[in-house]
């Protein structure tokens, strides 16, 4: 998780960059401080854990799974080459994968720090992602 939240900090930080509209370039600094924070977190639980046996490679294969769900859905998007419309797509599908994985981890998850995380990032994501919908539906 630390690795999809790095990549959607670069898209954030792309739609900064390069965005107009002032909705999409807050959405994208909330993207940035939250998924910073969740970097924190995890990094902090890294530092402090080893890792569990015997592995669960079902999870792993589902992470797999929807990783590559949501590449095949970003590769059937078109870029329209604006950028505010390009991030809220992209980032739809984005999210998306983050709560595929912490649901994964919802039932494959042994630690109450890393579950506690995945039920954060299910909740937040999910209210971004209706609101990326609400902003793509009025800019069409």
């Amino acid at each position: 998780m630390v690795l999809h939240h790095e990549a959607a900090i670069k898209m954030a930080q792309e739609e900064l960059k390069s965005g107009s509209n002032q909705e999409m370039k807050t959405t994208a600094q909330t993207i940035v401080n939250k998924q910073q924070a969740e970097i924190a977190q995890f990094n902090a639980f890294l530092g402090g854990h080893q890792p569990q046996q015997p592995l669960v490679p079902q999870f792993s294969q589902i992470q797999k799974a929807n990783m590559d769900k949501m590449m095949a859905s970003s590769d059937k998007r078109t870029i329209t080459g604006r950028a505010d419309y390009d991030f809220a797509q992209l980032m739809v599908d984005h999210h998306q994968a983050a709560i595929d994985n912490s649901e994964a981890l919802l039932v494959h998850g042994r630690q109450t720090t890393t579950r506690n995380l995945a039920q954060t990032i299910i909740a937040d994501q999910r209210q971004e992602i209706k609101e990326l919908q609400d902003w793509l539906a009025r800019n069409k």
